[in-house]
């Protein structure tokens, strides 16, 4: 199977096609147009591979993404490229809008045109798989409930404002072209690879820099943890095995508030680094209170008994395994976070970053 992934050196994407070229013998096309986010260095350790290759695309530019179907000639779409950082997309809306909604419609139309062109048969097995965030929902009030497939959507920031403009972008090219479509909401990923600008990421390298760690508000925003691996996994059988025009909602079964994610940090951090930056005698002594943001969502959570029950998958990682994994990565690869923060990294150095 020949699989296009956009975004696929970003964090999640590179994910999804670290576990493809691993573990099936699918053929994988990343298109991705290495802004601050996407790293090819992500991919370094199935770079070599035969079955991988790269395109330096921008998924607004039509005429390239439509080469690109034309010549890769894909049986599945996992489109992943998106800006999705919520305090960027309050200081600058314009781009998630032109890259969220206005690069899923160009994707959509390479896509709808390129499906027209295939016979019965590879119409068949065809899929457009839109990944998207429960960050359409808006958020939760009450301990109780959970975000659903069939949950309203209220977004609350410019960035979940866009993704779900394209969600319903991706709905409609179903229902009025026939585009064979399934979508995906997740909850809130972390693993390695993460982006440093991340709350996970950046709370352990502020650590071991003994800088502050900073927290919104008071703290008690709660969120549903998903490890990016549980994620890939999930997505990969989703874009295989999912039921065209359904969307299925993915989570970790991980509810954390993000103060007890930081001292979660904090303590396996304590016990790991013996001798401490500062003088300090726990890290949680850097934690620090800012101002909250704009629309913060106080909840999210995902009931995720339809991918389950439909499709057989569940998260291996509870989030006390999933953040050791985590940390022990960053404490093992401080290569790899070294040249995203001093801005050397592969994409930036290649001289490919936009």
């Amino acid at each position: 199977m020949k699989i296009i992934v956009t975004g696929g050196a970003g964090f999640i994407g590179s994910a999804v096609v670290r576990n493809i070229i691993n573990n099936t013998s699918d053929t994988v096309c990343v298109v991705d147009s290495l802004t601050y986010a996407g790293n090819l260095e992500s991919l370094a350790s199935i770079e070599d591979d035969t079955r991988y290759s790269f395109s330096c695309t921008d998924i607004t530019d039509a005429k390239s993404i439509s080469a690109i179907f034309n010549d890769f000639k894909p049986d599945v779409v996992m489109h992943l490229a998106a800006e999705s950082h919520v305090d960027r997309s309050i200081d600058g809306p314009g781009t998630f809008i032109h890259t969220n909604v206005i690069g899923t419609f160009t994707l959509l139309e390479a896509a709808r045109q390129f499906y027209a062109s295939l016979d019965d048969n590879r119409k068949e097995t065809f899929r457009f798989h839109h990944i998207s965030t429960d960050e359409v929902f808006g958020d939760l009030h009450d301990k109780e409930t959970l975000f659903t497939e069939e949950t309203s959507y209220a977004p609350s920031s410019p960035y979940s404002a866009s993704k779900a403009g394209s969600d319903h972008l991706v709905r409609a090219w179903n229902r009025t072209y026939g585009l064979p479509v399934v979508i995906t909401n997740c909850s809130n990923n972390y693993g390695p690879y993460h982006f440093p600008e991340k709350l996970i990421p950046l709370i352990i390298l502020n650590a071991l820099a003994g800088k502050k760690l900073p927290i919104y508000g008071n703290g008690e925003q709660v969120r549903d943890w998903l490890y990016v691996e549980d994620h890939a996994r999930a997505l990969y059988t989703v874009a295989t095995k999912g039921k065209i025009g359904e969307t299925y909602c993915i989570g970790g079964h991980n509810e954390r508030a993000n103060i007890d994610v930081v001292k979660t940090i904090c303590s396996i951090l304590d016990r790991t680094i013996e001798h401490k930056p500062n003088n300090i005698n726990s890290f949680a002594e850097l934690i620090t209170f800012v101002p909250d943001r704009p629309g913060h969502d106080l909840r999210y959570a995902i009931d995720a008994s339809k991918i389950k029950r439909d499709l057989g998958w569940v998260p291996l990682e509870t989030f006390e395994s999933g953040i050791e994994k985590t940390i022990n990565w960053y404490l093992s690869n401080e290569d790899w976070w070294g040249r995203v923060l001093d801005g050397s990294y592969a994409g930036e150095r290649l001289g490919l970053s936009k």
